[in-house]
């Protein structure tokens, strides 16, 4: 039992911390575009009458605004490219302050914009933003779960969405016009990313690297059994995991390629889990609301940017839920839960875009679903599909696993805020019914194929893989559990 009680350390806490800062940021940059939309319109509007002495029009203001929008999450599916490469090649931390300056001279080009009067170098610093992002969302759980003990793998690796939706609110908040969300201090408000930015620098050189890192990918025995003593604070689990690591490390292969993780038959189930998982949560309707949410409350309220303000509340307050429920209810059982509450609050989402104009008292009611839809999917499918990756491969697939898929949440988030806005108009309120039908199909997969990953060490895990190749995972006794 002492050696239970050591695992956890402050030096835990403070490299997770460290770690999650660059969420912190991604999250920012996700919230600051919501509130500040018109004001940041009218900057490209202006931009271009003083080039052009006209005023922009209609239709390329809303696709300019819109490829603003996207853009960040099209920069972060092309940085997921270069996660393997940067992960193998420098070390989980040391990957993590090198993307870093990413982010400082993105925020720094999105802050000198207006003085230049170039909306063009505000989209640049948000495409150079999003490389940050496709990066850091992938580096960040490979580390975390690297460095925490495995009955809190899970709930730590939360911790990287309770940031990320902490700054989706900060970035609402410092987007209100009572603010930073005015024409004067807009610039401000893109600036405020770099204070965690330099914090992370100044505190991660002393967290200590991966020690999964150091002995399975470099082979550093020495090294590791200093860096996980340091995070243990004790020899007696050190030992334990050090022999679970050897273990792990004999049944596998030195590398393996892009090529090699895709035809690799032990990864066959694992992809296809992480695709089903991802499309299922990131295309079930939470990223148009994020993204649009004050529009879509403005036809009935007139003070909507406060009700976004609460569906960035609401998203902080699930993701601590979510945190403390990881390693009690499991993986699987908040997977369902919450792909099921999503499932009905788009159903009734359609009725009610059908029904408001004419009883428009049902307007409160839409917000009480927008909420509920905003909980369920923290309450699992979002921090889940960000690092079920990291617990279903083995080491040497680990970082390509991650990168594939931060690029299924990437290039959802990508596809939902470049498409959303004209499918809405198209079809109005039956696109709930697309959202529907992802969640649907997220929750029925889920009960057939998803494995429980609760309490398992990453060897245990890799094992089941290795001996169900060609068996259904839900045939497997004892591991897809409710328990």
């Amino acid at each position: 039992m002492a050696a239970q009680e050591c695992h956890l350390t402050a030096l835990v806490l403070v490299s997770v911390v460290a770690a999650i800062l660059g969420s912190l940021q991604v999250g920012y940059h996700t919230g600051t575009v919501n509130a500040p939309a018109k004001i940041i319109e009218e900057f490209f509007n202006q931009t271009w009458r003083h080039r052009y002495n006209e005023t922009m029009p209609g239709e390329s203001l809303t696709l300019l605004w819109s490829l603003s929008v996207s853009i960040k999450d099209f920069g972060s599916l092309l940085g997921c490219l270069g996660v393997k490469f940067v992960a193998d090649n420098f070390g989980r931390r040391n990957s993590i302050l090198i993307v870093n300056c990413l982010s400082v001279v993105g925020a720094t080009l999105m802050v000198v914009s207006k003085v230049s009067e170039s909306f063009e170098t505000l989209i640049l610093g948000r495409l150079l933003f999003g490389l940050f992002c496709g990066l850091v969302m992938s580096l960040n759980p490979l580390y975390i779960q690297e460095v925490s003990p495995t009955l809190l793998r899970g709930a730590f690796a939360t911790l990287n969405q309770v940031a990320y939706a902490s700054g989706i609110l900060l970035g609402m908040v410092s987007g209100l016009e009572t603010m930073l969300g005015t024409k004067e201090l807009w610039p401000v408000m893109m600036s405020l990313s770099l204070i965690p930015a330099l914090v992370q620098y100044l505190v991660m050189p002393f967290c200590p690297e991966s020690p999964r890192y150091l002995l399975i990918n470099k082979g550093q025995e020495d090294e590791a059994d200093a860096a996980l003593l340091r995070l243990r604070g004790c020899p007696e689990p050190v030992q334990a995991e050090l022999e679970e690591m050897k273990a792990e490390a004999a049944h596998i292969q030195a590398s393996v390629g892009v090529l090699d993780f895709f035809r690799k038959r032990s990864y066959r189930q694992p992809i296809i889990i992480v695709l089903c998982v991802n499309l299922g949560s990131q295309l079930s309707g939470f990223n148009a609301i994020i993204n649009y949410s004050t529009r879509m409350f403005q036809a009935n309220f007139e003070e909507a940017k406060y009700l976004t303000l609460g569906v960035g509340a609401v998203n902080v307050i699930f993701t601590l839920v979510a945190f403390f429920l990881m390693e009690k209810a499991g993986r699987r059982r908040l997977l369902l839960m919450g792909f099921v509450i999503i499932a009905t609050c788009n159903l009734l989402l359609t009725v009610i875009d059908l029904l408001v104009q004419t009883v428009p008292e049902l307007g409160s009611f839409q917000v009480l679903l927008v909420f509920s839809l905003i909980s369920a999917y923290e309450l699992g499918p979002g921090p889940i599909s960000w690092f079920i990756a990291g617990e279903l491969f083995d080491q040497p697939g680990r970082s390509i696993g991650m990168a594939y898929a931060s690029m299924l949440n990437w290039g959802g988030k990508f596809l939902l805020a470049l498409l959303f806005p004209p499918i809405y108009k198209v079809i109005g309120g039956f696109s709930y019914l697309l959202f529907m039908a992802m969640a649907v199909m997220g929750f029925a997969f889920t009960w057939f194929r998803v494995p429980e990953t609760k309490g398992r060490t990453f060897d245990e895990i890799a094992e089941e893989f290795r001996g169900a190749e060609n068996l259904p995972m839900h045939n497997k006794n004892g591991f897809n559990t409710f328990h």
